[in-house]
């Protein structure tokens, strides 16, 4: 099967050369080309999506803006319209992600960018939203309004499908033109949502280029950087330390880097009626993209106190993983993969033989893996692909220093808990360094305008500019009805 990724608005875009991304097997093998564009292309590219670009979305009105995004999106839900039926075909075969998966994960993220939910989106972060489209006035006097920057540049990972559409929207709120460079481990969703965006709003055709290079070339990056005032990046730490590296100084840099999440389950979640429902929610959000998002869990820890003990917790959790393995197969794994989820294994079979509490739940052949530990250790990321750890604690709370050390990569905590027992928990988690506590279950399904890694999504891109009262008042000086 043979694709098209990328999005251009040139008028020559069709005479650029092509380079083959190849994904997959035998049946399943898929060919996505994509436009290969030298630096210099790559930098006049910038400027027209800036200049051109920029003066068009500019000029509209947010509410246009939103609604449509709204329009495109409620395409992208019909499961018969050519795009979605084109996503449905391709993501799984790209990423190796069941099918079913990624379709039910992609309408759960789809939803989010309706216009209702983008409304509540720059609510969240604009008390007047009327700040994107004209000056208004402050309560302290005089008025303001919000620039989006000139060109929003966008480097995205792969590991999750769907990414770029969360920064792409940002850029389009904030009335951003925008030039992305989509990973080779998924080069599809920006690319339709662009080519859709362009034909359901022509206004916004050219505000949008998706682009591919190879990862780590930075005559390309320098390229783009250097007509960007705003860098937004996701990927490894060493990734955005190298990218970092290529962003002027007067440009502003908003990096996404490596996160840890985990799960906290109270005494109270730990009876014979409920564990079974808790165990199956905790389970789905290890299974959702094999852990491959931030906001996914790598360990659980659980209360001793509750009828239900932690090692019959980790039991049930096996169990749930191996029958969701049925619903929901996990993708075939990479060599480096695989000695992965080995070493893992093996270096808690060590910990066993060395005397501590460790226990390793599950065939060894199975593609999944829980690890239970009759006490809690410091955090640290698992093997991703269905491995998951669950230490039991006296008291969570307890595990609050445990966090705390890693405050720097904390991201998501999942909890199951009564409600008095959540806002105590929650405060201690804030100060702990969590900058999003959900439900099991909800981890890897962040709601509309969540503010990822702590930080403002929408407020981050814009400049804002006061007029200042004075300025209003001298005015009046030189008003014709002041003689």
């Amino acid at each position: 099967m043979k694709a098209i990724a990328g999005y251009l608005p040139l008028p020559n875009a069709a005479e650029l050369p092509w380079h083959t991304l190849t994904f997959g097997e035998g049946a399943q093998r898929v060919e996505v080309s994509v436009p290969q564009i030298t630096p210099a292309q790559l930098a006049a590219l910038a400027q027209r999506v800036r200049d051109q670009g920029g003066a068009q979305i500019r000029s509209m009105p947010l509410s246009q803006i939103i609604a449509a995004i709204d329009r495109a999106i409620e395409r992208l839900l019909k499961p018969d319209d050519p795009y979605r039926a084109e996503l449905d075909i391709l993501l799984p075969r790209i990423t190796g992600f069941d099918a079913e998966m990624v379709r039910l994960g992609l309408n759960a993220y789809l939803k989010t960018f309706r216009a209702p939910q983008l409304q509540r989106f720059v609510a969240e972060d604009f008390a007047n939203p009327k700040l994107l489209d004209e000056f208004q006035p402050r309560p302290k006097g005089g008025m303001a309004r919000a620039f989006g920057p000139e060109l929003l540049a966008h480097v995205w990972a792969g590991n999750v499908p769907g990414l770029p559409l969360w920064s792409l929207v940002c850029g389009l709120l904030v009335k951003a033109p925008s030039v992305g460079k989509v990973a080779s481990a998924e080069p599809i969703v920006a690319s339709l949502f662009a080519r859709l965006l362009a034909e359901v709003e022509p206004r916004l055709a050219e505000a949008i280029a998706i682009v591919w290079f190879k990862g780590g070339d930075t005559v390309s990056e320098r390229a783009l950087f250097d007509e960007a005032d705003v860098v937004l990046a996701y990927g490894g730490n060493g990734t955005l330390a190298a990218l970092r590296a290529q962003v002027p100084i007067t440009t502003r840099f908003l990096p996404h880097g490596h996160k840890l999440s985990v799960g906290l389950v109270s005494a109270a979640a730990l009876d014979v009626q409920r564990v079974r429902a808790v165990a199956r929610a905790a389970a789905l959000d290890v299974v959702r993209y094999e852990q491959q998002g931030c906001y996914s869990p790598h360990t659980f820890f659980v209360a001793r106190s509750g009828r239900v003990t932690p090692r019959e917790f980790a039991q049930a959790l096996a169990g749930e993983l191996g029958a969701l393995k049925e619903q929901y197969p996990r993708r075939p794994l990479t060599l480096e993969e695989s000695a992965s989820v080995a070493a893992w294994r093996q270096s808690l079979e060590f910990r066993a033989q060395d005397g501590a509490s460790v226990e390793l739940l599950g065939d060894a052949r199975a593609p999944w893996a829980v690890a239970y530990a009759d006490a809690a250790g410091p955090l640290q990321p698992g093997a991703l692909n269905r491995t998951v750890q669950v230490q039991a604690v006296d008291d969570l709370h307890g595990v609050l220093p445990l966090l705390a050390a890693q405050r720097d990569v904390l991201q998501t905590v999942g909890v199951a808990a009564a409600p008095a027992e959540l806002q105590a928990l929650a405060a201690g988690l804030g100060a702990a360094g969590a900058t999003r506590i959900c439900a099991l279950g909800a981890m890897t399904a962040p709601e509309a305008g969540w503010h990822h890694d702590g930080r403002f999504s929408l407020l981050d891109l814009v400049r804002m500019v006061e007029l200042e009262q004075s300025a209003e008042d001298a005015a009046e000086h030189f008003a014709p009805y002041r003689d």
